[in-house]
């Protein structure tokens, strides 16, 4: 989906298909008939975006084979939809019964990690549609706190340098102009955005910037103002933002907003859960240790890294941080320029939501997509936004 921001500039809405599982490019055409076509054809428009997210072997599928390539490109404009970015976090197994920490390997110490993203970005060149010019991939923030010492910290960072001098020559090469965007999480080496300036101004490079995700920026308790006026004056870019709102609980002390919470503690994703305190942030590495015993602070709110669906409320007592979304969102493209042209709705835990509420096959996941990108749609036109065909 294409919208006009008044400065005349297109800004870009996609939504993310990391919620449907996929490793291979088989996969991922099935997904495009199967989900994404569906997804379109219920919001009524001639073309939607789409986040792609690309496994290892589906990207190395592509990247080696020019006619497999091609036949993604065409199976894109055969079901209307377009890709200006891809979520290159995930690197395997995403859609696995167990993710947890696994999703932060390799980390960006690894070579492997290099040469994926390097993979993807050539990808995404040859994916963007032809009036497009600039591409946009989200990667991990670096690696997670416990595996990174000051010399895989500094690995890592030589690896980004190296992965910008790459796209430098993939533009002189294709014309296509590809960023790359450091996610911030909770639990990694850059959980925030304040956290992610050193880095980001070390490395130095024009090519790498940060993706704003609004659950997490919401889930650290970070103000969006405050963060992103420290962005912008340190010249940090923001090249990517996902729309995604966390799991709230304003009473944790409550034995009934336990009880709540605990329905939402499963065993596929970490859940990551946070309250701010008067000696800071504190935190759990996923929500079940939250809510065992005293393990953290609960006469302050709590919030869990849960992409709970955008147009849904979780049940009472809990909800959810969509004001977060909805003030970051003005700040990011309702001001005179956008700052980021490329936003993407990332709710990939729909599946693992507690079983009353996952959607009960196909259609319905279709219909709750459609009906998050809708709610991001009305969003968007309500800041002066105008969508176009």
């Amino acid at each position: 989906m294409r919208f006009r921001h008044p400065d005349g500039s297109t800004v870009h809405l996609a939504y993310c298909t990391n919620v449907h599982p996929a490793e291979t490019l088989d996969g991922v055409l099935a997904q495009l008939r199967d989900h994404c076509e569906p997804v379109r054809r219920r919001l009524g428009r001639d073309r939607l975006g789409i986040g792609l997210w690309l496994a290892k072997d589906a990207a190395r599928a592509l990247v080696t084979d020019p006619s497999a390539l091609r036949a993604l490109r065409c199976a894109l404009e055969q079901r209307g939809l377009e890709v200006v970015t891809l979520n290159g976090f995930p690197y395997e197994g995403f859609g696995a019964e167990k993710v947890k920490y696994r999703v932060y390997k390799p980390d960006w110490a690894d070579p492997e990690r290099l040469e994926h993203t390097t993979a993807l970005a050539r990808v995404l060149a040859g994916l963007l549609p032809d009036d497009v010019t600039e591409g946009s991939i989200s990667t991990l923030p670096l690696a997670w706190r416990t595996a990174c010492d000051e010399q895989r910290a500094e690995t890592a960072r030589t690896a980004l340098r190296t992965l910008g001098d790459r796209l430098d020559a993939l533009q002189e090469l294709t014309g296509r102009s590809i960023r790359i965007a450091l996610e911030p999480e909770p639990g990694c080496v850059v959980e925030t955005t304040r956290d992610a300036i050193a880095p980001l101004t070390g490395i130095g490079h024009h090519r790498v910037g940060i993706c704003v995700d609004t659950c997490h920026l919401a889930t650290s308790f970070e103000d969006p103002d405050t963060a992103l006026d420290d962005l912008a004056r340190a010249g940090v870019p923001v090249v990517k933002s996902q729309l995604s709102a966390a799991l709230h609980a304003e009473q944790p002390h409550l034995p009934d907003v336990r009880e709540a919470l605990a329905a939402f503690a499963e065993p596929r994703f970490l859940h990551q859960t946070r309250t701010a305190t008067a000696a800071g942030l504190r935190g759990t590495d996923d929500l079940d240790e939250a809510l065992a015993g005293d393990t953290l602070p609960d006469a302050a709110p709590w919030r869990a890294h849960f992409h709970v669906p955008l147009h849904a409320d979780p049940t009472a007592p809990l909800t959810s941080t969509l004001p977060v979304l909805k003030s970051a969102l003005s700040r990011l493209v309702g001001g005179p320029h956008p700052l980021t042209r490329h936003l993407e709705v990332e709710t990939y835990t729909w599946e693992a939501l507690p079983p009353e509420l996952r959607p009960r096959g196909r259609g319905r996941l279709a219909d709750g997509i459609a009906a998050e990108l809708t709610l991001a749609r009305d969003l968007l036109t309500d800041l002066g936004l105008k969508e176009l065909p």
